[in-house]
C-alpha cells in the first residue's frame, strides 16, 4: 500500500535535514579554518628545521626550497663544537627547573591561605597581590637591579632566581582551583587534628594535579624563553642561558644562516617536546581553574 506524504508531512521532515545538512557544513568550514590556521602557525617552525639542513646559499633563494637538495646534518656537529652549547643549556635547564619548583609551591601555598584559611584583610591583601600583575616589569626593574646589585646577587644564577621564585599568576591559577574544593572536606580535616601544613601536603596537592602541572609548563615555558632577565643580570659568559648565547653567536656567525637556524632549533626543541608531553595536563588544568576562553 502506497503512503502519500502530505505537504504538511513534507514541511516537517525538510528543517530537521537542512538543519543536519547546515550543521555539516559548518563543521567543515570549521575544521578547514583550524587547518589554515595550524599550517599558518607551524609554517615557520617547518621552514625553521629545514632551513638547519640547508646550505647557506639554499636558506635564502628565490623560489622558496621547501626541502634541502642534500640534508647538511654536520650543522648539528658543528653547532656544539662552535660554541658553547653545553653551557647554555645547561644554565637553561638549571634555572628553569629551579624556578618551576619554586614557583609552584610558593604558588600552591600562597592560593592555599589565601582559599581555604579565614584571617582579616584576605580579600584585599589577595586583590592587592593579583594587581601586581597589571604592573609592568620594565617599571621597576631598574630599583629591582639596584636592591640585586646591593646584596651582591648581580651576575649570578641566584638573581634570576630570586625575581623569577614568585608569581602572582601562579597564586591566582592556584586560587581558582582550589575554590572548586569544598570547605567541608578541609573543615573535617580539622576535626580529625590535621594541621593546616598536613592538610595542604596530604589533600591540597594530591587533588591538584592538573593545576600544577599546567602551572608548571607555564613558567617552565616562560623561564626557558625569557631573554631580558638574563640580559641585565648574567654578565659572565658561563652564565648565559641559550637565549643570550644564541645572541652572540649570531653576531659572530651572521653570514651562516643555517647554523643559526641549527642553534634555533635547538633552543626550541626541548620546549616542544615538554609542551606536547603535558599539553593534556595544560589543557585540564586550565579549564578547571576558570581561565577557559
Amino acid at each position: 500500500m502506497t503512503t502519500l506524504l502530505t505537504p504538511a508531512a513534507v514541511r516537517t521532515e525538510n528543517p530537521p535535514a537542512r538543519k543536519r545538512t547546515g550543521h555539516r557544513i559548518g563543521r567543515v568550514l570549521g575544521y578547514l579554518a583550524m587547518a589554515v590556521a595550524s599550517i599558518a602557525v607551524l609554517l615557520p617552525f617547518y621552514w625553521m628545521v629545514v632551513s638547519s639542513l640547508k646550505t647557506d646559499n639554499e636558506v635564502f633563494t628565490i623560489p622558496v626550497t621547501w626541502l634541502p637538495s642534500v640534508p647538511q646534518w654536520r650543522h648539528y656537529v658543528d653547532i656544539w663544537t662552535r660554541s658553547d652549547m653545553t653551557t647554555w643549556l645547561g644554565n637553561t635547564v638549571l634555572l628553569s627547573v629551579v624556578v618551576t619548583l619554586l614557583q609552584v609551591l610558593t604558588g600552591s601555598f600562597a592560593a592555599y591561605g589565601f582559599s581555604k584559611i579565614r584571617f582579616p584583610g584576605r580579600d584585599a591583601l589577595f586583590l592587592l597581590y593579583i594587581g601586581t600583575l597589571a604592573v609592568p616589569w620594565q617599571s621597576y626593574m631598574i630599583p629591582q637591579f639596584v636592591l640585586l646589585s646591593k646584596v651582591h646577587l648581580s651576575d649570578t644564577l641566584w638573581s634570576i632566581i630570586a625575581i623569577q621564585a614568585f608569581g602572582a599568576l601562579g597564586v591566582f591559577l592556584m586560587k581558582q582551583f582550589y575554590e572548586s574544593i569544598p570547605d567541608e572536606l578541609v573543615d573535617a580535616a580539622r576535626i580529625d587534628g590535621m594541621s593546616e601544613y598536613g592538610i595542604y601536603r596530604r589533600i591540597m596537592l594530591p587533588l591538584s594535579t592538573p593545576a600544577l602541572a599546567s602551572l608548571a609548563l607555564i613558567t617552565l615555558v616562560n623561564t626557558w624563553n625569557d631573554f631580558l632577565g638574563p640580559l641585565l643580570y648574567l654578565r659572565s659568559s658561563n652564565l648565559w642561558t641559550i637565549q643570550l648565547g644564541l645572541r652572540t653567536f649570531i653576531s659572530q656567525y651572521s653570514a651562516e644562516y643555517a647554523l643559526i637556524m641549527t642553534g634555533s632549533v635547538l633552543s626550541v626543541l626541548p620546549i616542544v617536546v615538554i609542551f606536547l608531553l603535558g599539553q593534556r595536563y595544560f589543557v585540564e588544568g586550565v579549564a578547571t581553574t576558570g581561565l577557559k576562553g
